[in-house]
């Protein structure tokens, strides 16, 4: 394997263990403070994380217009090509106005606010794999979801999408037909993540997308906040007794993840980038294990596996899905 690739696979690997990770942290988080207060601070930091990025891209861009290097200098100006530098606005072309960021950042995040709402309430009842493998079936909703715009569901997706639905079953629903509230709560969210990577398939070409991010992220924050002020009692005693859990789920599944995954989807293998990043439920349910002693029943491990090998088939088959393709995934 040649280094470049080896090394884009690494960082891609990471910002799955990263993202998987971070179910254990909402888990342990809800120890401490409410859903919507630990939503509430947790996007407030991933917003603020992604200001250096912007910072060092605007820098770039500025460099480039006025006739500098067309790489730039050094790592971090390396880091910063993402989709912008990629086509979706030329290079040292006027960006759009900033109304339209603001805009388009707020529709996207109230479209967040609702699936990490209910994930994160979801997640107090069910354990963290088993909400890490739940989400992730937007990963099969989103091509299938792609019929109501007139796009076609090749039979990989539809193979996918059936081979999940049946892992599903295995692990959510007892033998009594009966699914635990924590479950459907989550699988909830995982109809509004799929409307959210539909919606930003449409938006992240019309903007900046790391300006879109952070924007969204903030307006996430503030509606989490703003029911959280109604909701849930205001105690930052507790807010820093969970501040591990907080400063994880915001600055290192957002910030470092999101900055490893637009350094490595420069140049990985699209096949390699969609079977990697899909490992995401299964560090979820490995960091359960080994951090909270949660264990799942032979029937729900073979529900996991299902589900696995079903996004795997959907996402494989799903590349050339411009919304899957562009979307970084913020959770």
């Amino acid at each position: 394997m040649k280094p470049a690739v080896l090394r884009d696979d690494l960082l891609l690997l990471v910002t799955s263990a990263i993202w998987g990770l971070a179910f254990v942290a909402q888990r342990v988080g809800m120890e401490h403070v409410g859903p919507f207060t630990f939503n509430g601070v947790r996007f407030a930091l991933g917003s603020l994380s992604l200001l250096p990025l912007i910072l060092l891209r605007r820098g770039r861009r500025r460099v480039r217009s006025l006739g500098g290097p067309r790489g730039g200098s050094g790592t971090a100006a390396r880091a910063a090509a993402t989709d912008f530098d990629h086509g979706v606005v030329p290079s040292g072309a006027k960006g759009p106005p900033a109304s339209r960021v603001l805009l388009y950042g707020a529709l996207a995040g109230a479209v967040l606010f609702g699936g990490a709402s209910l994930q994160q309430m979801g997640i107090v009842y069910t354990t963290a794999g088993k909400a890490g493998f739940i989400t992730g079936l937007y990963v099969v909703l989103v091509p299938l979801s792609g019929l109501l715009w007139g796009q076609r569901a090749g039979a990989g997706r539809w193979i996918g999408a059936v081979v999940a639905v049946v892992g599903l079953f295995l692990l959510s629903v007892t033998r009594s037909f009966t699914i635990g509230r924590g479950d459907l709560l989550v699988l909830a969210g995982a109809l509004f993540w799929t409307s959210h990577v539909q919606l930003l398939g449409w938006l992240s070409p019309r903007v900046d997308p790391l300006e879109l991010s952070a924007v969204q992220f903030a307006a996430c924050s503030l509606l989490s906040l703003f029911v959280a002020g109604l909701a849930e009692p205001f105690a930052p005693a507790a807010i820093l007794r969970g501040a591990l859990p907080i400063l994880y789920g915001g600055v290192g599944s957002v910030g470092v993840a999101y900055t490893l995954q637009v350094v490595a989807q420069k140049s990985a293998h699209p096949a390699h980038a969609a079977i990697l990043l899909s490992l995401e439920s299964v560090f979820a349910v490995f960091g359960g294990w080994l951090m909270l002693g949660e264990t799942l029943s032979a029937r729900g491990l073979v529900g996991c596996g299902l589900m696995l090998a079903g996004m795997l088939v959907s996402q494989t088959s799903s590349l050339r899905n411009p919304a899957l393709r562009r979307v970084a995934r913020e959770r």
